[in-house]
């Protein structure tokens, strides 16, 4: 009897991830667990590449349009959510989908979260004080100078993810990335990681046509919609931060869309140093042919009673 299997999608933004794995998902007659944690948000759909309505209906979907902005949600929050929902596909599935580019979110439901030492308390207030008066760059020049290895992955525009780093760093007096990938969590089911690459300019090129197509669906007027939301932290992302700039008169439109273009594709460049980095991932091409995927998955798929 084969393993239950959690067959996981992952790879650059606008690759293709959401159409291959509806693809699967329809031939292995399963369901799709979003771990895009932009998506997450119900009144973020344009900005995040949300899939359509026909695509949702498609395939049955998790983990989309599932909270508010204005919630709080972890990536502990979606790891604890996400084993609950794969405890109870698997009762009804032998293969379920976990698909998206949030590297971090991806690796809490695959191998768990990793230990964190206790923040100093008041540390956070601190931070946040430094960051209204100071400015993040000066943040992000600390997390430079102190632990660069996380420095050269992370969203460096989200300031949440810069004050967790120097949170971690000024406790204890170690890198951040000290801290990550320590250990696996034992889980119930095997998984089967895909990532999809192409050529630089492949990617680059669809992410160009994806932004172009964003402004054309009225991400601007999404944008107007949460303008008195733009402190919180699900806003603080690619897609609206540039276009936030441009409503308050910061920047013109048309230099608002290059920012757009340009800071996905160092996004899309982040994601690829993440995922790079795990060598359980069999990488594919972006236009492999279904059926040699399919079959990929098949003889990857590990047999219970043989253990291989």
């Amino acid at each position: 009897m084969a393993l239950k299997t959690l067959l996981v999608i992952v790879g650059p933004t606008g690759i293709g991830k959401t159409s291959l794995a509806i693809q699967l998902a329809s031939h292995f007659k399963s369901e799709i667990l979003s771990a895009d944690s932009r998506q997450f948000y119900k009144e973020m759909s344009i900005g995040t590449a949300v899939p359509t309505k026909k695509e949702l209906e498609s395939v049955p979907h998790h983990f989309i349009h599932h909270i508010s902005i204005k919630n709080s949600y972890s990536v502990g929050d979606f790891e604890k959510d996400a084993l609950e929902k794969l405890n109870e596909l698997f009762k009804i599935h032998d293969i379920v989908l976990l698909v998206g580019g949030s590297g971090l979110y991806v690796d809490a439901v695959v191998y768990g979260i990793d230990s964190f030492p206790k923040i100093r308390p008041g540390l956070r207030t601190e931070l946040q004080s430094e960051l209204e008066e100071r400015g993040l760059k000066t943040l992000q020049e600390e997390l430079k100078n102190k632990d660069p290895e996380y420095y050269e992955k992370v969203d460096l525009k989200n300031p949440h993810r810069v004050l967790r780093a120097l949170e971690v760093i000024r406790t204890t007096g170690n890198p951040f990335s000290k801290y990550l990938g320590k250990g696996k969590a034992k889980r119930p089911f095997q998984s089967l990681i895909l990532g999809l690459e192409a050529p630089r300019e492949v990617v680059y090129d669809r992410i160009n046509t994806r932004v172009d197509k964003m402004m054309v669906s009225g991400l601007l007027d999404e944008v107007k919609t949460l303008k008195d939301f733009e402190h919180l932290n699900a806003l603080q992302t690619v897609g609206y931060r540039e276009l936030f700039s441009y409503l308050k008169g910061e920047t013109g439109l048309d230099e608002a869309i290059d920012e757009i273009k340009k800071n996905t594709r160092r996004f899309a460049k982040r994601q690829g140093t993440w995922f790079r980095k795990n060598k359980e991932i069999k990488w594919i091409r972006y236009d492999m042919p279904l059926a040699e995927v399919i079959n990929l998955i098949t003889e990857n798929i590990k047999d219970e009673e043989r253990g291989e």
